[in-house]
């Protein structure tokens, strides 16, 4: 398993892929996952899911949630 100099709680900026059309600005780290080289960013690759009513949510409708995204597409923000 590698290390790497993000951990959970940093911000981050997007260099690629999706969200790196907003390049200035700074996301904080949600999860990071090392097996797969992955971490979860708030703000940036989030998709909607059909959510059915149940106990817990009765109303149901779409849920937003983010997807993780590749730890090379982000770089440690300075300062």
């Amino acid at each position: 398993m590698a290390k790497f100099a993000i951990k959970k709680g940093d911000l981050v900026r997007v260099i690629a892929g999706e969200g790196a059309s907003d390049k200035k600005a700074t996301h904080k780290v949600l999860k990071v996952m090392p097996k797969t080289s992955q971490v979860v960013v708030e703000g940036i690759n989030v998709v909607k899911k059909a959510v059915k009513p149940s106990e817990k949510n009765k109303e149901g409708g779409f849920a937003r949630k983010e997807k993780p995204i590749n730890i090379s597409n982000v770089k440690k923000a300075e300062g």
